[in-house]
């Protein structure tokens, strides 16, 4: 990304959106070291003070012409403020936020002004990169489908388990125990970035809190709008408004189903490696799983849901539909076999395990980490 930011042209302004610990602030610090007319400014810190006048000083007394403001969602009138830099100052804005924000919806019609982007955590083809120094090639899903290039997943697969323990994030490549900073992220987002972009009350940070840690320590398929709003004592409106909120923090996915006469309330999974301040990994192996799933394909950008039988009854099958058919998967551990399909009708289906081998519909779950 550091390479298309520094070929990058015109006079709009460039968001990054990414979980906080995904290496925002390193990207524009590195990009402040290749361009010696930028200027760097965390507003997580820097909050007083006038800061179209500190840009306007920045850019006509100083000279600077690239303004890189980190985490600019701590800035309470973020969207006034671009939108006045944009249109007095001769000054190109590359700006961070841990959330995801409502640029389209803001009253200062930022939608033609700015390019979102997203800066997603190691994906686990990028994690071998960084430990081991071995560039490897991506892999598309009719790669794994025709089981080419599998052998090089498979031979990773000793590293898994670090991945899914928190290697997701860079920071992780130099802590033993990346867990306890983590927890100071989690209280990070919930105490500081939701409330920065949302109206929510000062007792609701603590009910926040408690709305995560359910999720956590439950079975992905007890979750929903309604068991949160019994076991948090919330509405379920503000149970749904929650998991609006901690999505957009990049904590958790929603993952909606696709059928007919079925009701439309998500599988709630979580970002990596969040499960594991709530459970050991011993006891929570099949989410951490899901929850991998789950992050390989937003990254990857590909759409996907889980599926209900008519009846609503849940499954744990996803699906992906594409140009060739649809594509159901099942993730689990190694005793899955065809009888999860029972049923379903679809071009492909797949099972991923760990390190699975590659008879019949098994393939090892480790290569959706090299989609991206």
């Amino acid at each position: 990304m550091l390479q298309d930011l520094l070929e990058s042209g015109g006079k709009h302004f460039i968001g990054i959106a990414g979980p906080r610990g995904a290496g925002k602030t390193v990207l524009l610090r590195q990009f402040a070291h290749k361009n010696e007319n930028a200027f760097y400014l965390s507003l997580d810190t820097h909050k007083d003070g006038d800061l179209f006048e500190l840009a306007k000083k920045l850019n006509m007394d100083l000279g600077f012409t690239h303004l890189l403001l980190d985490e600019v969602h701590c800035c309470k009138e973020y969207d006034e403020l671009l939108k006045k830099i944009y249109d007095f100052l001769d000054v190109r804005v590359i700006f961070t936020s841990s959330v995801l924000l409502s640029i389209f919806r803001s009253s200062w019609d930022l939608s033609r002004r700015i390019n979102i982007r997203q800066l997603y955590p190691f994906s686990f083809r990028e994690f071998i990169f960084f430990k081991t120094g071995e560039p490897l090639s991506e892999l598309s899903i009719e790669d794994i489908i025709k089981k080419r290039g599998l052998s090089v997943p498979l031979r990773h697969a000793n590293l898994f388990d670090e991945y899914l323990k928190g290697g997701v994030l860079p920071f992780a490549l130099d802590e033993p125990d990346p867990l306890p900073l983590l927890k100071n992220i989690v209280k990070k987002v919930i105490s500081g970035d939701i409330p920065g972009i949302a109206k929510i009350q000062v007792d609701e940070i603590e009910l926040l809190e408690k709305t995560l840690g359910f999720i956590g320590r439950s079975e992905v398929d007890s979750i929903s709008y309604s068991s949160i709003s019994r076991n948090v004592g919330v509405t379920k409106y503000k149970a749904a408004q929650y998991m609006e909120l901690l999505e957009k923090a990049f904590i958790i996915h929603q993952v909606f189903p696709k059928g007919t006469n079925v009701l439309k309330e998500p599988k709630i999974l979580m970002a990596l490696p969040y499960r594991l301040l709530y459970r050991d990994m011993e006891e929570c192996l099949g989410p951490l799983r899901e929850d991998f799933f789950a992050g390989m394909m937003r990254a990857a950008g590909i759409s996907f849901h889980y599926l209900k039988t008519r009846r609503g009854a849940k499954t744990p099958d996803y699906l992906i539909t594409n140009e060739d058919g649809d594509l159901v998967i099942e993730i689990g551990g190694r005793g899955k076999g065809p009888s999860q399909f029972k049923g379903i009708e679809a071009a492909e289906k797949l099972i991923f395990s760990p390190s699975a081998n590659l008879d019949g519909m098994s393939r090892p779950l480790e290569s959706l980490g090299f989609l991206c």
